[in-house]
């Protein structure tokens, strides 16, 4: 008879002759058709046996333990499927050689095959130790999506802000880029120009890009998903965009209390590793159709998930849970933001300076927004680094830049 067996290195299959064998003739069978020795090998008709971390969770898998139980009795038969773990490296032997298509003739071995296959388990921790959003900027999103577009479109930003060396991320202002957003589908406009201007901005004030947040809509709520496929596919394209291994994405919903009132609920995760090497190398399927199922990702070939090879897999595989945080970052989030319903103008300029006029002149324009909205009209190669180091260093306005602004202001 033949049976199948599920390494880490994929599905192999040994041929039994007589199936009234011991546990331990298997394991020499093992030893001699697939090189692995027989004091390596642990054996189990459960699963989960591989993804056993250490030692101490091998031993929980009892199943196969006594050398002298007869397989027939643990109801292994031909075409069942057990599972191996074993410690050390091995080459699989025996391997054909295969010439790919191509004009390079290099040739492909087993071993090239089996490393191809995809494995996708969870990944328990995330690289971001933690996020801590600006409670200003934060505010300043949900806001505009709750009052505003009372969570019936998406909207979505990228989020700025600092890494410490110990993958604690900080966001300090988000960045609203043009876009339009239905219930389901949030299609970014995206202006690389801008996007320039924004990152020379952040990078004065000593911070960079960090992640995506968009908010989901009430519609959304009463499907049983915590990130639909588009927004797997979304978050994935962003992340491997960025190559920033701490890159948080943020998911802000409207969640029903125990009262039956709604709260404003902010969530963060990190596209898995698995995740973003699927979509670098091309096995997401990019194409959505208005069936598919949005728990699942479909992929372009099979990957292996628990036991089974599937072209499916759950969303929820793709992400790890990152700690939310709050804190009161340098900079404020009340002037108008940029590519929202209603645009920024000189009167909202004027309208913010004299909201301000008891502060400090660096204090009443230190904010993320405003410094875009006069980069539209200050030299973008002087004036506007110079303004954002001022912000950075919390330093003195030049008087000449003070009276500038005022002038703009007061044109409205």
């Amino acid at each position: 008879m033949m049976l199948r067996i599920r390494s880490r290195d994929g599905l192999e299959r040994v041929s039994v002759n007589d199936p009234n064998i011991t546990v331990a003739q298997l394991k020499t069978l093992i030893q001699n058709q697939l090189q692995i020795p027989v004091h390596n090998q642990t054996l189990s008709t459960n699963q989960n046996l591989l993804l056993a971390k250490s030692p101490s969770d091998l031993v929980r898998f009892s199943d196969m333990a006594d050398p002298n139980a007869m397989i027939s009795a643990l109801n292994i038969a031909h075409g069942s499927i057990l599972f191996l773990a074993y410690e050390g490296e091995r080459t699989v032997a025996g391997g054909p050689t295969i010439n790919p298509a191509g004009s390079f003739g290099r040739k492909m071995t087993m071993d090239d095959l089996i490393a191809k296959q995809m494995r996708v388990t969870r990944q328990e921790n995330p690289h971001c130790e933690s996020v801590s959003f600006d409670r200003d900027c934060a505010n300043a999103f949900q806001h505009y999506v709750n009052e505003t577009l009372a969570f019936a479109v998406k909207r979505g930003g990228f989020m700025y802000g600092t890494v410490s060396e110990e993958g604690k991320v900080e966001v300090n202002f988000i960045y609203e880029p043009p876009q339009q957003g239905t219930e389901e589908i949030l299609a970014l406009f995206r202006e690389p120009n801008e996007e320039k201007l924004v990152d020379a901005i952040a990078a004065v004030l000593g911070m960079r890009r960090v992640g995506f947040i968009f908010n989901q809509t009430i519609t959304q709520d009463k499907k049983d998903y915590t990130l639909s496929n588009r927004e797997v596919m979304q978050a994935a394209e962003l992340h491997a965009e960025s190559d920033l291994k701490e890159w948080v994405t943020a998911v802000v919903k409207l969640l029903v209390n125990e009262d039956g009132g709604a709260d404003v609920h902010f969530e963060a995760f990190q596209m898995s590793d698995m995740c973003i090497r699927l979509f670098k190398e091309g096995w997401l399927d990019t194409e959505i159709g208005v069936d598919a199922d949005p728990k699942l990702s479909k992929l372009k070939k099979d990957v292996v998930v628990g036991s089974k090879d599937v072209k499916e897999v759950d969303n929820d595989f793709f992400l790890v849970v990152v700690k939310i945080f709050d804190h009161m970052g340098p900079l404020s989030s009340a002037f108008p933001v940029e590519n929202r319903a209603t645009p920024a103008t000189m009167r909202a300029l004027k309208t913010h300076l004299d909201r301000t006029k008891n502060l400090p002149f660096v204090k009443r324009i230190s904010d993320f927004h405003l410094l875009l909205f006069l980069a539209r009209f200050l030299d973008l190669s002087s004036d506007v680094p110079a303004l954002a180091e001022c912000v950075q260093t919390q330093a003195a306005i030049p008087e000449g830049y003070q009276l500038l602004i005022e002038s703009l202001a007061n044109t409205s």
